[in-house]
Parts: C-alpha cells; sequence; structure tokens
C-alpha cells in the first residue's frame, strides 16, 4: 500500500516530533560517546591503532540499552492513533498550545496478550491495570461454578448476584463488567490510568520517575455485590493499592496478589484475594532501585502518621478546653472522629472534599435532589446492641448507591461547596433524641437554611433569643424542620463547636465566628489532615453520568406493571380495559411532581387539570394515585401502591365502562439515581 506524498510527509513529521519529544537526540549521543571510550580508550598517544565505531556497532549499543524498544514503543502508540486524520477535537494543554488529539482512552478492551493502542497520547504515560482474576471468596464457597453474568436472549428469568470492581485514580473512575459470584469468580478487565500532574502547568511534559515517584494517591478499589432479584446492593471491600511498586521493576510489570478485607465490624476478615498486573506504558529509561522506592514510601507514612498523631494531641487539647467552658459540655454531640468502612479513624473534616458535577448537576436544589434519590440504609451489624456507626468514604458511598445519613450530608455539603455555598455539616439529634446529621447553608446577609439530605427538603432558620421576652403565641413563629439539638458543625476547612448557654436548635445562633457562641479548631491543624499526603487523596472522585435510558426504563416498568394489573383484577374476577389517551394525559403531573422536588415549583398544575376535565365524559368519574419510589422494580412498586387504600379502590374498581390507565416517568440523574413516579387512574361512569 502507498502512501500519498503529502500523507508520507505527515507521518515523517509525526515521527520527528515524536523523537525530540523523548530527547533521543542526547541518549544517543551518549551512547555513541561511551561505544568511542570502550573501542578507542587507549588509541592515539597510547600507540594502538583507533577502531572506528560502525554504524552496525551503534545500533547493537542501542538495541542493548533498550533506546530502540523503546522508540518503537512510543511510535507503536502513535502509529496505532494515526489514520490521517486528527480524530479529536484540539486539546489546550498546560503550556497554552493548541494541539488536535484524541482524548485518553481509560476503560481498554484488551487481548489477553497485546494492550489495544487505540485514542492513547504518545505525550503522556499510562498505568495499565490489569484485573487476572479472583480467588478464596469463601463466601461464595457453596455458590457452584460460576454461571454467565447476564442469561442469553429469551432466557427467563434474571440472572444470578454479580460483583463489579470500581477503581478511583486522580479523579478517574472506571468500573469492570460484573462477575457472576463464585469462590474464584471471574473478575477479568483491563483499565488504562493516566499518569499525568496537570496541577504543574506542563500539558504536553511526559511524567518521569521523580514526578511519578511522588504521586502519593492510590488507586482506590470498591468491589461491590448487587443482587439482580431484590436490586440490593453490598459494599464487599474496600481497598487501597500502592501502585508504585511498578517503578522499582525492570520490566515495568509487576504481578501483585492483593487480599481483600471486609467492611466495617468486618474489617479485619479477609473476604478474598485479587490478582493484579500493573505495567507502565511507555517503560521509563531509568527506572528506581526498590532501596529508593522503599525510603519514599517510609518517609510518606512517617510524615502521615506525624501529622495524624500531631492533630491528636491537638485535638485533645482542644476538647480539654472545651469541657473547661461548661462541664455540660460532655453531653453535647461534638464529633471529631469518625471510623470509616476500613474500620480507620478519620477527621469528620476528611470526609467532605469541594465537588464540581461539571454539567451533570444544574443548580444547588437540584445536588438535593440527586443526593436524596440515593439510598438510605444505616450499618449493620452483627447481633444486637447499640446502633453501629459506619462513615463511608465519598467513592465507596457513590459505588455502592447507598449508606447512612452522615454519608448523604458529607456528599450534599461536597456538592454545594462545589456550587460556592458556604456549607457544614450539622451533627446533632433529631426531634426524638435519634443522632442524625444535616447541612446548612449561610447566605451573605447572615440568615442560614437546613438542608435534609435524606429528602432533599429545605428550612429557613430562624432562631429565637434567649434574652428577649417570651412572644404571644399568635406571634411565635412555629419552626418545621425536624431537628432538636445541634453540637458541632464542620466543612473541609473548618471545625466548630456549639459552645452557647444551649445546644437546642431553636435557640442556636450560626453566626460561626462567634466565638461566645463557638469553639473554632485552628485551620491549619485541620488543613494537616485533610490536604493531599495521607492515605487518601485530597481530590473527590467525579460523578458518573448516567446510563439508563429513562424512556425505555419507564416503558420496562409500564409494561409489566399493566400486566400485573391485569393479573391482579384477573383474581378479584374482573375485566380489564387500559386507555392509552387517558395514559398519555398523566405525563405532565408526573413531571409537575419531580419539578416540585428538584426545585421546589410545580408548574403546569392548571393544564393539567383542564386536560382532564376535556378527556372525561359527562357523567364519568376520574380518580387518580400518584406514587414516588427509588426503585424500577414494578412488584415493588405495585405493592407499595396497593398499601393505600385509595390506590387499591382504583386498581380494583368496579362500574359501568370502567377504563383504566397507568403512566410511569424515570428521572435519571448522575450515578444512575433514578426518580420512579407511577401514576394509576380510572374513569368509570356514576352509578346513582
Amino acid at each position: 500500500m502507498t502512501l500519498p506524498p503529502e500523507k508520507v510527509s505527515e507521518l515523517r513529521q509525526i515521527i520527528y516530533d515524536q523523537l525530540n519529544r523523548m530527547d533521543i537526540q542526547s541518549t544517543v549521543r551518549a551512547v555513541l560517546a561511551d561505544s568511542l571510550r570502550g573501542e578507542g580508550g587507549e588509541g592515539g598517544e597510547g600507540g594502538r591503532k583507533q577502531v572506528p565505531v560502525s554504524e552496525q556497532d551503534l545500533l547493537q549499543a542501542l538495541h542493548q540499552r533498550g533506546v530502540v524498544d523503546q522508540v518503537m514503543e512510543q511510535l507503536a502508540f502513535r502509529h496505532g492513533d494515526w489514520n490521517g486524520d486528527s480524530g479529536g477535537d484540539g486539546v489546550r494543554d498546560g503550556r497554552g498550545d493548541s494541539s488536535p488529539r484524541k482524548p485518553a482512552t481509560h476503560v481498554v478492551d484488551t487481548d489477553p496478550a497485546q494492550l489495544r493502542k487505540t485514542n492513547i497520547d504518545p505525550g503522556r504515560r499510562y498505568l495499565h491495570l490489569r484485573v487476572l482474576g479472583g480467588r478464596a471468596f469463601l463466601e461464595h464457597l457453596h455458590t457452584g461454578p460460576s454461571p454467565p453474568a447476564s442469561p442469553p436472549a429469551g432466557t427467563p428469568g434474571r440472572p444470578g448476584p454479580t460483583l463489579t470492581l470500581h477503581l478511583n485514580f486522580r479523579s478517574q473512575r472506571f468500573r469492570s463488567k460484573p462477575a457472576a459470584c463464585a469462590c474464584e469468580p471471574d473478575l477479568r478487565d483491563s483499565f488504562l490510568l493516566e499518569l499525568h500532574d496537570g496541577s504543574r502547568g506542563e500539558g504536553g511534559k511526559m511524567a518521569d520517575t521523580t514526578t511519578l515517584l511522588g504521586m502519593s494517591d492510590p488507586v482506590h478499589l470498591v468491589l461491590v455485590k448487587t443482587d439482580h432479584v431484590s436490586v440490593e446492593t453490598t459494599l464487599v471491600t474496600s481497598h487501597r493499592l500502592e501502585w508504585r511498586h511498578v517503578l522499582a521493576c525492570p520490566t515495568a510489570c509487576w504481578d501483585t496478589a492483593v487480599e481483600l478485607q471486609g467492611v466495617g465490624s468486618e474489617s479485619r476478615v479477609a473476604v478474598g484475594v485479587l490478582h493484579l498486573r500493573l505495567e507502565l506504558h511507555p517503560r521509563l529509561i531509568h527506572t528506581i532501585t526498590p532501596d529508593v522506592l522503599n525510603t519514599q514510601l517510609g518517609l510518606e507514612r512517617q510524615r502521615a502518621a506525624e501529622k495524624e498523631r500531631l492533630f491528636l494531641v491537638y485535638a485533645k487539647q482542644w476538647w480539654r478546653e472545651y469541657l473547661q467552658i461548661r462541664p455540660e459540655h460532655n453531653s453535647r454531640l461534638v464529633k471529631i472522629f469518625a471510623q470509616d468502612e476500613n474500620g480507620t479513624n478519620r477527621p469528620v473534616c476528611a470526609y467532605v472534599r469541594l465537588l464540581r458535577a461539571g454539567r451533570l448537576l444544574d443548580s444547588p436544589r437540584q445536588a438535593a435532589r440527586f443526593v436524596s434519590l440515593l439510598g438510605y440504609e444505616r450499618a449493620q451489624a452483627v447481633g444486637g446492641g447499640a446502633r453501629h456507626e459506619m462513615w463511608s468514604s465519598a467513592f465507596a458511598f457513590l459505588c455502592r448507591g447507598k449508606g447512612d445519613c452522615e454519608d448523604h450530608a458529607n456528599l450534599l455539603c461536597s456538592l454545594l461547596l462545589g456550587f460556592g455555598l458556604d456549607a457544614f455539616v450539622c451533627v446533632g439529634t433529631k426531634a426524638k433524641g435519634e443522632p442524625h446529621a444535616w447541612v446548612a447553608t449561610r447566605s451573605t446577609d447572615g440568615t442560614a437554611t437546613f438542608w435534609e439530605s435524606l429528602t432533599g427538603h429545605r428550612y429557613a432558620h430562624r432562631p429565637i433569643n434567649l434574652d428577649d421576652p417570651p412572644l404571644p403565641r399568635a406571634q411565635q413563629h412555629q419552626q418545621h424542620h425536624p431537628y432538636r439539638t445541634l453540637g458541632c458543625a464542620y466543612n473541609h476547612r473548618a471545625f466548630y463547636a456549639n459552645c452557647g448557654p444551649t445546644h437546642a436548635v431553636d435557640a442556636t445562633h450560626l453566626d460561626l465566628a462567634d466565638g461566645t457562641r463557638w469553639k473554632a479548631m485552628s485551620r491549619d491543624a485541620v488543613a494537616s489532615v485533610t490536604t493531599a499526603g495521607l492515605a487518601t487523596s485530597a481530590l473527590a472522585p467525579p460523578l458518573r453520568p448516567p446510563s439508563i435510558d429513562p424512556a425505555d426504563a419507564a416503558r420496562r416498568v409500564e409494561t409489566e406493571l399493566r400486566l400485573l394489573v391485569e393479573d391482579h383484577r384477573k383474581d378479584l374476577g374482573l375485566q380489564t380495559a387500559w386507555d392509552p389517551a387517558l395514559a398519555y394525559l398523566l405525563s405532565p403531573a408526573l413531571a409537575a411532581y419531580e419539578c416540585e422536588r428538584a426545585v421546589g415549583v410545580a408548574p403546569g398544575n392548571d393544564e393539567f387539570q383542564d386536560a382532564v376535565r376535556r378527556f372525561v365524559p359527562d357523567g364519568h368519574t376520574f380518580k387518580g394515585f400518584p406514587i414516588h419510589l427509588l426503585s424500577r422494580n414494578a412488584r415493588r412498586a405495585l405493592a407499595t401502591a396497593l398499601r393505600s387504600p385509595f390506590c387499591d379502590e382504583i386498581v380494583s374498581c368496579r362500574g359501568d365502562e370502567v377504563r383504566l390507565a397507568v403512566r410511569t416517568r424515570v428521572f435519571v440523574y448522575p450515578e444512575n439515581a433514578c426518580a420512579v413516579w407511577i401514576m394509576f387512574a380510572c374513569t368509570y361512569r356514576s352509578v346513582l
């Protein structure tokens, strides 16, 4: 195959640019100088004749030092990407120039023997992480051989429980293909992690050995079990992998077996082993020795341990000073540390990170709606006793899709901070004395607003002044929030404890700068345990765009509901007649319900009522009943709806000219969080 002259020139320019980027000229000069010294070092004045170095000798020396392999590997990356077209939008790097190149591909569909090299930027370095399988998952010892993750097309029934591996590295998220639960699950997948330090403004410079050695961010691995029958997810393990051992491997390839531990109360119990292979692409020209790597890792552990020790010493002294203000402060809910899913005590400020959702969320209220759609579930402990507390890391919470009230509050606070609000997580109790966490924001005029992360509701906070005389009951402002006491407030930069005369929410002013009402921790002390350098990354995991088609999901749920309603009425000895036109008229009402939950305004209600009045014939009666769910399980939806006598009256309607309708709308948010709205309706002729 002969390329046209312009393509040949373009290919030569690509090779020339790549060789310049690798600084291949300096490497060749160094090899040539060493060869000359080796061949003719005693010539000249010594009397021995100097033997000239041939081109073949130079190529052999370059081969022995691995330079040729390095060049060919770099050109192979570029060759896999080059097809005579730029193939992507212009990407502006940190140096200010714009070059057309394809975006990096992170999730890689690989052949077991060769990495597919499409869409790879030759100016950057990558970590190719391959999952080679799992073993010793003894919980699934009697599960049997591994069936396929999903049944073939046309096969009735649903797949069994599956395991899915999630990865997060420097704001890059990945997810493996689901594998059926087994003692040796077939977890096999491949990921391409970009190793680039974009904070230094060197967008086109490849990360060298020194830069890679300083990247202390671990690869966060989270394994989630999904039961497709009950649509329940379970957090199996959360592990932070130190990947930099590959830097000390001469072959730039490191095989390891990672022992995974459980979560919560089982964090010291092994749940299985995961086999991984890590490779650098392209390889390092100068690798480091294991001694240098161990020294670097040891110094980082020492620095992190010293920061944690100093913060603990400071927190103890701060707590003693807080108790000296009033002895009853000991009974207030001031939470300084909390255990994560790995059983590690971390300062509560470390659970909040400034998180920007990009174009996935448009407003703070939409962010509150999204967080409220994530499932609520308390951490379960084996046996009875007091409430078991486990605060999940942000990545583990997003992968699992559900958590406790503290997880919701931390995520909502992170999102509100990303929208530029002055947000804090509040820790206190609810009306019945139950420990609870919610979010508060302060506006520039001093007013405060409470955000309930489990429901998305907002409450204006109007505290009373205990020194003022009591107002008549008619003039007293009724507080509608469910909170009773407030012990402390925190975000990623500050921590405050309520030191006022009372910790009742209705009498607590959120003027956090008032030292007579709030005792603050040193911001430097808080920053020492929330910045990079500890066991976790200082970057928040990005939100994953939704992958569910809302129209298709709504159609599936609606079809299943019709079949279930027909079976239900058949058991009652009733015929079923559906009215598609009436079902279509219900859509505006469902959209208005979701809009009201998301932004607080329900538009189009007058138009909906007018359309229904015009549709229902004279002498007929219309009845409708909406329900809101977080699950797309049709059986669960019908069972929930039939608990209401109003809905049961519609589904089991008897009379003359009975026409039924059901309409489903699915609203999809990031992380595939779904708001499912269903309305059952009927029309019938009224008989006196």
